[in-house]
């Protein structure tokens, strides 16, 4: 007798913004998969990354590094040029661009009965039978045989007389002060956001360290091959990043190319580090690293360099405690770096301390319920949810979890850096090949 072939595996994207729709695709093309995708906004591929739709916003990774799949390193600059756009592989473009590109991802498959989009919020996630069962917030279940959360990052929930970096409206008084609470990439957003608007008035911004994102370079960086010291106390992890980079200089290079060296490593430096090493690494370097590693246009940067050199733009070295109101005027409450107390009047207040937040208080419904049930627990630093080197999540008893799988910025607390496209990417092409019974 003829053996029947076996039924397509169905799996259920959780999540709907890059890390969802790179995840969708990647199935796709592995053939015999059906994929369920449900996003609670209007948007595909955006989430709050690329849903901006200020041209200023612009990308901090060079074109020839955004295709969304790794083996086709060209696909996103053929789509720029297909649509009468050609920056170079070389240069830069809007993030609103980028997510346009996200969104148009599963063209493709937009009439292939492989694919199925749904609008709604899931708010629980079971484990039954051999598969899984989710529950929409309309109260429709959804069964596949494995979930994968591609949940994006953890948004705080609103304060009063605090905006927040990815609803600010951009109505404020241009004479006013704008305080900016964090100095990374979003108030790079904002600041430049302001500055177009016209802004004149003083704009603070105010982060613990006072580290500003650093600029790529005109020239392309040129990496080589590294051996990193695995295991290695973070002290001595800062000694070696800081000779690979006066190497590099005196061979006529620049920082840039140890950073760059150094990044491909990245996952297998974090994950040899004892929980102890990464909260030190956490605490004195992962700031320094950051605004190396997470680097800006040089446009950008000329703009931002300019409003700093006229002292529109101050940078502030200290911690935000609080807003109150007086005769209607916002109040920012704050320690300074020297220890002393400080009130400043500002016209806004935007909140762009970033978003590494505590997903058992800002995560979703989801995200919660799992907690709750034991489904999934937080990670020793609580930066995310504990998972395995496999994705899988881990109980609360420590035992892995077959049936649901984590990608992207919620899989943080195992590979640190999972926030980027180059990265994201690599993931959902490890996920997709894995069989949804294994």
């Amino acid at each position: 007798m003829k053996d029947l072939p076996s039924p397509a595996s169905h799996i259920l994207v959780i999540g709907g913004g890059a890390s969802g729709v790179l995840m969708a695709a990647h199935l796709l093309l592995q053939g015999g998969t059906r994929v369920t995708l449900v996003e609670k906004g209007d948007l595909l591929g955006c989430g709050i990354a690329y849903s901006t739709t200020d041209p200023d916003h612009i990308l901090n990774t060079r074109v020839h590094n955004m295709s969304a799949f790794p083996d086709r390193p060209h696909h996103f600059h053929d789509w720029l040029i297909a649509r009468g756009t050609d920056p170079g592989p070389n240069g830069f473009v809007s993030r609103s661009t980028y997510g346009d590109y996200m969104s148009d991802l599963l063209a493709p498959w937009q009439d292939d009965d492989r694919l199925v989009i749904r609008r709604g919020e899931i708010t629980s996630l079971d484990l039954e039978g051999a598969g899984v069962s989710a529950t929409l917030a309309s109260g429709e279940a959804i069964r596949a045989d494995r979930a994968i959360l591609a949940t994006g990052h953890a948004v705080p929930d609103p304060q009063p007389d605090l905006d927040s970096a990815w609803s600010f409206d951009g109505d404020v008084d241009r004479d006013g002060r704008v305080l900016i609470v964090g100095s990374g990439l979003s108030m790079i957003d904002q600041t430049l956001s302001l500055l177009k608007a016209g802004h004149r008035g003083e704009i603070v911004s105010l982060s613990r360290h006072g580290l500003l994102p650093l600029a790529h370079g005109h020239a392309l960086p040129r990496p080589r091959p590294v051996d990193p010291p695995l295991g290695a106390e973070v002290s001595a992890l800062l000694h070696w990043a800081r000779g690979l980079a006066r190497e590099a200089e005196a061979n006529g290079g620049s920082w840039r190319d140890a950073i760059d060296s150094i990044r491909p490593h990245a996952h297998s430096l974090w994950r040899a580090m004892s929980t102890d090493h990464r909260r030190r690494f956490m605490r004195h370097a992962a700031s320094w690293w950051g605004v190396h590693r997470h680097r800006i246009p040089p446009a950008s940067w000329e703009t931002v360099l300019d409003a700093l050199t006229r002292r529109q733009l101050v940078i502030r070295r200290g911690t935000f405690s609080h807003v109150t109101r007086e005769n209607g005027t916002r109040i920012a409450h704050m320690r300074l770096a020297d220890g002393t107390q400080e009130t400043l009047p500002a016209a806004r207040i935007i909140d762009c301390r970033g978003i590494l937040r505590d997903l058992e208080s800002h995560g979703s419904p989801l995200i919660r319920g799992l907690l709750a049930q034991g489904v999934a627990r937080m990670d020793p630093l609580r930066i995310g949810l504990d998972v395995g080197l496999d994705c899988r999540l881990i109980d609360a008893n420590g035992n892995p979890v077959d049936r649901i799988l984590a990608l992207g910025p919620v899989s943080r607390a195992a590979f640190w850096e999972i926030t980027a496209i180059p990265d994201i990417r690599e993931q959902a092409a490890r996920l997709a090949a894995i069989p949804a019974h294994q």
